[in-house]
Parts: C-alpha cells; sequence; structure tokens
C-alpha cells in the first residue's frame, strides 16, 4: 500500500522548504518591525510566524526520518540548521524520535520520546506524592503552557535522559547549544536582546505549545492501542495507536499533513507531501480513528491507559469507580 509514495522528491523538497523558510522569515521580520507601533500587534503576528516553524520542523522532522533528500548530507544539514530556530538538537531528536516509532503503544517501553502515560494499576499503586507529579503533568494548562518552555528551552539544552555513549546525540545537543548561544549573541550586537526576545518567545511558545498539542492528539485518544510484550505489534500499533486528525485544509497544509498520523507510523520513509495520496489511494487506511480540533477537550481528559477494557479513561472515571456512592450522589 505505501511502497509507490516511498522516498524524496527533491524538487517538492526544495520547493516546500524555501518556500516554508522565507514566510517564515518574512513574518518574523514584520513582527520585528511592529515593535515600534505596538506589541500586540507583535502578538498577532507571531501566530502566523510560529505556524510556519511548526511547517519547518515538519521538515526537520521528515529529514529525520530519511524521506526529504536522497542525500543524507542534505538531510543532516538542514535538520540541524532548523534544530537551532525550533531548540531541538537535531540527532538526539531524531535518535530518540526512532525509539517513539519502533516502540509506539509498546507498555514495556514506555517513556521515551512520547507522552508519559501511566496504567489505571500503575496509579493505583503509586504513592500520593506520584499520583500528584502525574496529573500536574497531564494537566493541559501545564503541558501545553510550562511545557514548551521546559521541554524546548531547558530540558533540550541538557537532556540528562541521554546515554553518554550515544556521541552523535551528545555532540548534535553542544552544537545546537552553541549555535543558539551564537544567534543570542548576534542578536545583542544589532536588534537587542530585549526586542528579539519580545519577538522570539511568544513565537517559540505558540510553535511548542502546537507542536505538543498535535503530537499529544495523534496517540491520546479512547481506543487507542497499547500491549505488552510478545503481544505488541508494530503494524496495529501504527494503524490503531495513532489517529487521523482531520484538519482544515489551511492547517493540515500548515502542519505538513502530520495529522495523517496512522500513514506516516505505517510508514515513515513517506514524505509529508505524499500522505494524502497514500491515504486517498488506499481506502483500507481510511478506517483510522478520526479526531478533530473539537475533540481536542475531551481528549485531554483521557489520562490513564486501562489495560482491563482497553481503553484511555479520565481520572475521574477512575475514581468513581472506586468509589460507586460519590457517582450516584
Amino acid at each position: 500500500m505505501t511502497a509507490p509514495y516511498l522516498g524524496p522528491d527533491t524538487a517538492r523538497s526544495v520547493l516546500q522548504l524555501t518556500g516554508t523558510a522565507l514566510a517564515f522569515i518574512g513574518f518574523w521580520a514584520a513582527a520585528y518591525l511592529a515593535l515600534s507601533v505596538s506589541w500586540l500587534l507583535t502578538l498577532a503576528l507571531a501566530v502566523p510566524t510560529a505556524a510556519f516553524l511548526v511547517r519547518l520542523f515538519m521538515v526537520q522532522h521528515d529529514c529525520g526520518h530519511g524521506s526529504y533528500f536522497r542525500s543524507r548530507r542534505a538531510r543532516d544539514v538542514v535538520g540541524f540548521i532548523i534544530g537551532v530556530l525550533t531548540l531541538t538538537p537535531y540527532h538526539y531528536w531524531r535518535r530518540t524520535h526512532a525509539h517513539h516509532h519502533a516502540h509506539s503503544g509498546d507498555l514495556d517501553l514506555r517513556g521515551f520520546g512520547d507522552v508519559e502515560t501511566m496504567t489505571v494499576r500503575e496509579y493505583l499503586e503509586s504513592t500520593p506524592r506520584q499520583r500528584l507529579g502525574y496529573r500536574i503533568y497531564r494537566n493541559p494548562l501545564i503541558m501545553l503552557g510550562v511545557g514548551p518552555l521546559y521541554h524546548f528551552v531547558l530540558k533540550h539544552r541538557y537532556p540528562w535522559e541521554v546515554p553518554r555513549e550515544w556521541k552523535q546525540s551528545w555532540a548534535s545537543i553542544w552544537w545546537t547549544n552553541a549555535c543558539i548561544a551564537g544567534v543570542l549573541v548576534v542578536a545583542a550586537l544589532t536588534i537587542g536582546i530585549v526586542p528579539f526576545l519580545l519577538v522570539q518567545g511568544p513565537v517559540t511558545l505558540l510553535a511548542g505549545s502546537a507542536g505538543i498539542l498535535l503530537f499529544y492528539v495523534q496517540h491520546q485518544f479512547e481506543e487507542t492501542y497499547w500491549d505488552r510484550d510478545p503481544n505488541w505489534d508494530y503494524f496495529e500499533a501504527a494503524i490503531y495507536g495513532s489517529s487521523h486528525l482531520v484538519l482544515p485544509r489551511p492547517l493540515q497544509w500548515l502542519t505538513a499533513s502530520i495529522g495523517i498520523h496512522h500513514v506516516h507510523h505505517l510508514s515513515s520513509r513517506i514524505p509529508n507531501y505524499r500522505l494524502q495520496e497514500c491515504l486517498d489511494a488506499n481506502p483500507d487506511l481510511q478506517q483510522a480513528t478520526q479526531v478533530t480540533m473539537r475533540d481536542v477537550g475531551r481528549l485531554f481528559r483521557l489520562t490513564l491507559w486501562d489495560e482491563e477494557s482497553g481503553r484511555m479513561v479520565g481520572f475521574r472515571e477512575v475514581h468513581e469507580s472506586l468509589n460507586p456512592a460519590s457517582a450516584v450522589s
């Protein structure tokens, strides 16, 4: 089903990258010039700027999967440069994201490159402090507000969970940090560090929040897929554990069709600009769970995997199952 759509089209890749980069630069410059008028106007312009930063991240994402250019050197150079903009060290992210693809939905290999997810049993057996920490982590205000600042601004500067033997990943982290420091120095010597942060700060926060939101709804839904070894299956995890996020065409374009996530997980070597073609040509792939942005609030209430029922449930549902009287009252 996916074989005809594998591999990059260099011309399409170059055109997509060029257009996205120019749009990002244009909106960033407009947001900076708007500072002389009003910071509120700068904030308004931060929205499209962040949208194109998200689209640039999708280019970095495809480079990491080997689906954007035929040349690995070209992929690594483009991915690294975009990684400086997205505050995401390219080789580090590529390796952890590969782990996510290889083990998505595997209950025995969680916690690396995915949204932390407890089972109901694990939650009930955890200490009160552990439960509180998990509830804070799964709170949407924390995940979408504090989460981007912590994840992209702080944790990516020194991701302590990375093994020391991952030398290429650590080199990518240090080189990315050095380039970010260089950007800050250049900004301080030219436009000034405060104006730079007044523009880039909101852009980073908005883009990071959008990225986390997209990643969340792609795997966190009622009938998603989780299983334990040896029953875990890669193809079932791809089709049943990844959603099809149906977006309006402009948003699908801005997010480089990453919402067609089940097809992407089935075969990550399909470039983003061919995912829709693959989906349209294969009716069997159109049976995946569909979600829309209207479902976001409901999906964020799903916080625990119930191994007995085989579905995601919320804290309230677990509490009511333990205290039937409170549910009746």
